[in-house]
């Protein structure tokens, strides 16, 4: 479920991962990036273009549909977006023959209307299982090979009203699958999908022929949600970046903005409209070289724009009812004498109209002379007796139908005037900076009675018609035009000022002033301004002239599986592409020009990034290999991950490389890196005996390298939480400094996973089933009141890790006792044994740590993720110090900072009076303390029932013979046995007071020496016990 450095950001913990959330770029956060040094030749290449660039021509064809998720609605897809069938030759304005004698051959006008299969005979056989397309249809729009690219976006591939898909934090990729087969299975042979992007019901996807789709390049597809909440996938846009013949950048955004009729709904589709243009961010642009450009782009950066989808924008100030009578007026004459649809369409244009409607409809209703009656039914928008004539709405006249005032194209102008977008346009609320949309020569694409060609909306709702459903476009010369005109505005608004200010009140007849100038009037958009129709030349980024012209722009009428129509436009674009073979020939000489003129004195260094390609990267798609900076993939706690990165010398004198402090923002920690990242190089530094806080510099040889170390492990538990809560990320740069030379800068990345450890008992006993990675980023709230969310008695990682140590105990010691190396045994060695930790640890031991943290987070059984050859000593060694890491780590411990201050005080004043308790009621009045935290009692009971039960498997041990002991030396063994069990005790106490109590921050140093033998008397009295009942 992707991605505006002025808008405010929810948490990345949940951003991240939900699609269409606000996107992170380098760009965004001003971290600088790694910059080639062969930009200059990728410069003095590009001066060259002409002698490696050719012309090419190819025609483009962008349809949009809103699918409304019938099924069924996939079997159209093939006929009227690739055959280009489906037009309603009479509703689509002027004749289609007309509009094709440009000589291009496809589409005869009527000549090859008469075999088309009949409305009425459409209707009557639709089924979602075959097309509803009409049989015997040529089709009149362009298709088939003569289309070099389609583009298609589809809106509500999913049934975004349902709460489970529009909360959805990911986009399910099953249902775009039937559209790629259909599409795929309607396209000629060859052609291949090039591009495709997904949210939730949101889908665009883009083919290309053999021919063109090597040539396109620098592909990057994004999303951005503005739905619920502002950043949710039920609405937004899905957005790709393509670069034709790597000289021509085109973006195509497919959108579904908020619906409604209301005024504060236009007003969120405006914001929509905006978010989408802030926040929409592609990958960097790479030049053929691998050579990064820029930084990301956004929609504005590229040469031509095509924006598409259900706009939702709608018809002000009529009222619906009044529309759909208008329109059907002309729709009707679609069906037959005597058909059903066209009796319906009568009996709700037969129902009393509204004072609006009825000048519309008188004027419609008349019938001229060489009108076919036995074609068109009479109507009569006034019924009874009062009305002495019916009369009949006509054909339009084919020879100029705008001044007809009964045709459909003047009753569409008629509606156009209060088409909610245009009116934006012109005041400048929305796709004012340079849009244009082609002739709106088609009826409104919404809202339809499924099956019907011309039955608008008959349910009780009564939706309005509205040409919901558009396609925009924009070149790179439409939008600096508009820049500009509005520097131009500012300027003389400037001026007027100034003059105003210097005591000049009219202006207008000052000889020193040019021209008059309103703000309120001038620049705006004018309706009599219409659209270039000629191609026009467009200078594109990369310097090339191209030239773009619409064909076609119409709507498929005749299409009845959806309550949209479809609707789609088919473009000529005039563009230079590179010839490859060409362009490898001029950066050759290139190259070698530049080769003899490089300045041999400049210490010139080239940074290759060792990029993993494991499971756990961060980033993925056709342009993570050539991601700039280091990832780290997936970081856990406490495990750490190594990147290496090779620092060569590609110049031809000695290079001094070191790196420097970072720039960090205020209350960041600064330094050469952070505080999770270690630097190591192969080799000594040159001033490796100077202070330890000095630049440590590394002198590198022409043709020599230096490999750098990158080491990433994160254990600080506050740094922990702050990850966990979303708060920090991982991100940051490291700046290696050239003596005499620029600075390069390595990003830093990295997805951290959630993690139990670092947790308060309080949430964690709310992580539901499934492990805490679960979540989707979700934070389990520690602070609601009651039990509210509370899933178990104690944290399931805690039982888990004391249920694991009671099992192993017993298998490790079965198991050693089979050795018959009694004297050896771990437990003879350290008495804090399995729970003490080591002097050193080696790999092996840190692996199998490793995957017990993995095993709670994930909720995955223990036994399973240990490797088939691990013996149970092993095993248990990495559940027990893995049982004391997780209860160090806890926020608020076991035994909480307020619990132990009661504590403290009952055990202080039974110590002034004297008080001594037996052990059973010291541990009923413990019992009773904790119980008011519930939780951290059970956790404590937990602990303490398994530290006695390892206790007393460990003190139990007898020699392993057969001979009989006599009464004195059983008493022997006894007290030893004593002496021993007393050992362990207070080994463990010492162990598990320390990371199972809090003590208050406020107590000093002292204070906690003094009270360290009554945190350990805690834990020991529920640990001591006899080992013999007749003792």
């Amino acid at each position: 479920m992707a991605t505006s450095s002025s808008t405010q950001m929810p948490p990345n913990t949940i951003l991240d991962t939900t699609p269409g959330a606000y996107p992170s770029t380098p760009a965004e956060s001003g971290s600088p990036t790694i910059v080639s040094s062969q930009l200059s030749l990728s410069q003095a290449v590009h001066k060259r273009r002409a002698e490696y660039t050719r012309s090419h021509k190819i025609r483009v064809k962008v349809g949009t549909w809103n699918v409304a998720s019938l099924s069924g609605t996939e079997k159209d897809i093939g006929g009227w977006f690739i055959g280009g069938k489906g037009i309603s030759e009479s509703l689509s304005g002027l004749s289609i023959g007309d509009e094709n004698s440009n000589g291009d051959g496809k589409g005869n006008g009527s000549d090859n209307t008469a075999d088309i299969e009949s409305v009425e005979s459409q209707e009557s056989r639709r089924s979602k299982k075959r097309s509803t397309i009409p049989k015997n249809d040529p089709g009149f729009l362009p298709g088939g090979e003569e289309v070099g690219i389609y583009v298609l976006g589809l809106q509500e591939i999913v049934d975004i009203s349902s709460a489970t898909e529009a909360l959805r934090p990911y986009s399910d990729p099953h249902p775009a699958k039937k559209w790629k087969q259909a599409i795929a299975e309607a396209l000629p042979p060859g052609y291949q999908r090039v591009a495709e992007q997904q949210l939730i019901g949101l889908f665009l996807v883009i083919y290309a022929s053999p021919t063109i789709a090597p040539t396109i390049s620098s592909i990057s597809t994004t999303s951005v949600g503005t739905g619920l909440m502002g950043y949710m996938g039920n609405k937004g846009a899905v957005t790709a970046r393509i670069i034709l013949g790597e000289t021509t950048r085109m973006v195509f955004v497919n959108c579904h903005l908020t619906a409604g009729n209301e005024k504060g709904n236009l007003e969120r589709r405006n914001w929509d409209a905006s978010q989408i243009l802030t926040r929409t961010k592609f990958d960097p642009v790479y030049d053929g070289g691998g050579v990064m450009e820029e930084f990301g782009e956004g929609i504005g950066d590229e040469d031509f724009t095509f924006w598409f989808g259900d706009l939702n924008y709608r018809l002000d100030s009529m009222p619906g009812e009044d529309v759909r009578r208008l329109l059907m007026l002309h729709t009707k004459n679609e069906y037959g004498h005597g058909q059903a649809s066209k009796q319906k369409i009568e009996d709700e244009l037969a129902k009393s109209p509204s004072l609006t409607f009825s000048h519309n409809a008188e004027q419609a209703s008349r019938v001229p002379e060489d009108d076919d009656s036995s074609t068109h039914t009479t109507f009569d928008p006034y019924p009874g007796p009062s009305v002495a004539s019916s009369t009949t709405l006509t054909d339009v006249d084919k020879s100029d139908p705008a001044f007809d005032p009964t045709s459909l194209q003047t009753t569409l102008l008629s509606l156009l005037t209060h088409d909610q977008l245009l009116s934006q346009m012109r005041n400048r609320k929305a796709f004012y900076d340079g849009w244009r949309e082609g002739p709106i020569d088609f009826l409104p694409t919404y809202k339809y009675d499924v099956g019907s060609v011309g039955m608008f909306d008959s349910s009780e709702k009564r939706r309005g018609p509205s040409w919901c459903d558009r396609i925009l476009y924009r070149t790179r010369s439409d939008r600096l035009e508009y820049e500009k005109r509005v520097r131009d505005e500012e300027e003389v608004k400037r001026k007027d000022n100034e003059m105003k200010l210097r005591g000049v009140v009219e202006a207008a007849s000052d000889e020193a002033v040019l021209f008059d100038y309103d703000p309120e009037t001038d620049g705006a958009y004018n309706e009599n301004d219409e659209p270039a129709i000629d191609p026009e030349l467009v200078v594109t980024k990369a310097g090339f002239e191209d030239k773009l012209h619409l064909d076609y722009y119409k709507s498929h009428q005749r299409v009845l599986s959806s309550d949209h129509k479809p609707l789609d436009a088919v473009f000529t674009l005039d563009y230079d592409a590179v010839d490859l073979e060409l362009k490898a020939k001029v950066h050759l000489e290139v190259a070698r020009e530049l080769d003899k003129a490089e300045n041999e004195g400049r210490p010139v260094v080239t940074i290759v990034v060792d990029h993993h390609r494991d499971s756990d990267v961060t980033h993925s798609g056709p342009s993570s290999p050539n991601a700039e900076g280091v990832d780290f993939g997936h970081v856990k706690y406490d495990h750490s991950k190594t990147r290496n990165a090779t620092i060569a010398n590609t110049g031809r004198v000695p290079a001094t490389v070191g790196f420097v402090d970072r720039l960090v923002d205020a209350g960041q920690p600064g330094g050469v890196a952070p505080p999770w990242l270690s630097i190591n190089f192969d080799r000594p530094s040159d001033n490796k005996n100077s202070n330890l806080g000095a630049l440590q510099e590394y002198t590198i040889q022409p043709g020599d390298a230096v490999n750098v170390e990158l080491r990433l492990h994160i254990t600080d538990l506050d740094l922990v939480r702050r990850l966990s809560d979303g708060v920090e990320n991982l991100e940051d740069v490291l700046v290696l400094r050239i003596h005499n030379g620029r600075d390069y800068f390595l990003p830093l990345r990295g997805n951290w996973l959630q993690s139990a450890f670092g947790r308060s008992i309080e949430k964690l006993v709310r992580i539901p089933e499934g492990g805490v990675r679960r979540l989707q980023h979700q934070r389990p709230d520690g602070s609601n009141r009651g039990e509210e969310g509370v899933k178990w008695s104690a944290p399931r990682e805690l039982f888990r890790l004391t249920e694991a140590t009671e099992e192993l105990i017993e298998r490790a010691l079965a198991e050693w006792g089979m050795r018959g190396e009694e004297e050896q045994a771990p437990w003879k060695q350290e008495v804090g044994w399995p729970f003490a930790e080591l002097a050193v640890e080696g790999k092996e031991r840190v692996a199998l740590r490793e995957r017990v943290r993995d095993a709670l987070d994930c909720d995955r059984p223990l036994g399973e993720m240990f490797p088939p050859e691990t013996g149970f000593l092993q095993k248990l060694e990495a559940v027990a110090k893995t049982l004391v890491q997780f209860l160090k780590s806890l926020e608020d411990g076991v035994v909480t900072e307020a619990l132990w201050v009661e504590l403290e005080k009952g055990m202080l004043d039974r110590e002034k009076k004297k008080n001594v308790l037996s052990d059973e009621e010291e541990r009923m009045w413990i019992l009773d303390i904790l119980s008011s935290a519930p939780a951290h009692s059970v956790s404590f009971t937990f602990v303490t029932f398994m530290l006695s039960r390892v206790a007393n498997e460990l003190v139990q041990l007898r020699p392993n013979n057969d001979t009989r002991l006599s009464a004195e030396d059983e008493r022997g063994l006894q007290e030893q046995a004593r002496i021993r069990r007393s050992q362990v005790d207070g080994a463990y106490a010492d162990i598990f007071a320390n990371v199972m109590i809090r003590m208050p921050m406020s107590v000093n140093a002292k204070a906690r020496k003094a009270a360290e033998p009554r945190r350990k008397h805690l834990v020991k009295v529920f640990l001591r016990s006899k080992l013999d009942n007749n003792a």
